[in-house]
């Protein structure tokens, strides 16, 4: 059985989340997904805070049918050292230290990291951004 993970802050869940979900799934055979708590997104972006709370957000992501499981976290650099895993998803834009000692550790372990674009046109940034100009 292969496992497949990813993670991240997933606020606005959006078609681009869901279709990270189906690629990643379609990997392997279980799909885990780690959710940024809401006190390290505030640490690493504290000029973008979430709008749903940690709980709500998990609950949202383990309502798309693609994940199997849902864990929170708050380093992804720690995160992938405690989750059973195979694959190791991440996306396009997910390139700063974390990601790179994460994927280092990934490496050094065995692990397979697959990088996934992003789904053009879509991102919770610009959702957040046009509900701003409404």
């Amino acid at each position: 059985m292969k496992v497949v993970f990813t993670v991240g802050i997933f606020d606005l869940i959006h078609f681009g989340h869901v279709e990270l979900f189906r690629k990643a799934k379609a990997l392997g055979d279980r799909l885990i997904v780690a959710v940024q708590n809401s006190a390290a997104i505030t640490k690493y972006k504290p000029e973008s805070p979430a709008v749903n709370s940690t709980e709500i957000r998990m609950y949202m992501v383990k309502a798309i049918k693609y994940v199997d499981n849902v864990a929170p976290y708050d380093d992804v650099d720690e995160i992938v050292t405690r989750v059973p895993f195979d694959i190791f998803v991440v996306g396009g834009d997910q390139c700063h230290e974390g990601f790179r000692h994460a994927i280092a550790w990934c490496e050094a372990h065995g692990k397979q990291v697959i990088r996934l674009p992003r789904t053009d046109g879509i991102s919770s940034s610009e959702l957040k951004e046009h509900i701003r100009n409404l």
